[in-house]
């Protein structure tokens, strides 16, 4: 089993839901942990919180751009010396029939779901191949299969499936493992939804903040490249 103590993650969507959880997993295990986010208010009052686990930096940034990922990057090395996780989270849903989906709709969804995770990925692939790091990204159940109203939403999840498994088999050479966490239901604030008792069913943010600990911690000589996880009963059951 592999000692992670002291070791430093960067968490992108981290300031609620699963990047949320996966920070407070991370900082209880003993690693420094950097959070981002558009607002800097929220992402501040994030990492406020999760101060009393561990060491956190809360850090400003846009995963749609590029210049704002490789910031996040570089202010990471600079409080803590290094970077040996990359969690790519920051995700959005937008979720209508094709014949009401707008152009800007699909186009905040592509940007942040898929191109987003391009740029975090780019942004960190020198510091992590120097660590040997690993980067996680988080897809969803939605990447493999497909619904109505969420042509926009499947379009982004297939893709990350499908980048981050061509990923993984670009820089194994590097020494930098590669996993993609694809939930189904999450208690989380995602479109628009208030987490409530009625979300007992469904997976929860420190459930995969306790599946992104297991990873790490696995032997270097296994790597689950695909994780799919679901709840274990459905809803009403």
């Amino acid at each position: 089993m592999q000692n992670i103590t002291g070791k430093t993650a960067l968490i992108t969507g981290g300031s609620k839901g699963i990047g949320y959880g996966i920070a407070e997993s991370l900082l209880k295990e003993g690693l420094n942990v950097a959070i981002t986010g558009r607002n800097a208010a929220t992402i501040e009052a994030a990492a406020a919180e999760l101060s009393k686990f561990g060491k956190v930096l809360a850090i400003t940034a846009d995963v749609r751009d590029f210049e704002s990922q490789k910031a996040a990057v570089a202010k990471t090395l600079a409080a803590f010396g290094s970077l040996d996780v990359m969690v790519a989270n920051a995700g959005v849903g937008h979720f209508a029939n094709i014949a009401d989906l707008t152009p800007e709709q699909w186009h905040e969804t592509i940007d942040t779901n898929l191109t987003g995770v391009f740029y975090s990925v780019k942004a960190s692939l020198e510091a992590l191949t120097a660590t040997k790091g690993y980067l996680i990204t988080i897809a969803s159940l939605a990447g493999t299969n497909f619904f109505p109203t969420a042509s926009a939403y499947n379009a982004s999840k297939f893709g990350l499936v499908g980048f981050t498994q061509a990923v993984m088999l670009d820089v194994r050479d590097r020494g930098i493992k590669v996993t993609t966490i694809m939930p189904g239901s999450v208690a989380t604030h995602f479109n628009n939804h208030t987490p409530n008792a009625a979300d007992a069913w469904k997976i929860q943010p420190e459930d995969l903040g306790q599946m992104t600990v297991d990873l790490l911690k696995m032997n270097p000589r296994t790597l689950p490249s695909k994780v799919e996880v679901r709840p274990a009963q459905v809803a009403g059951k």
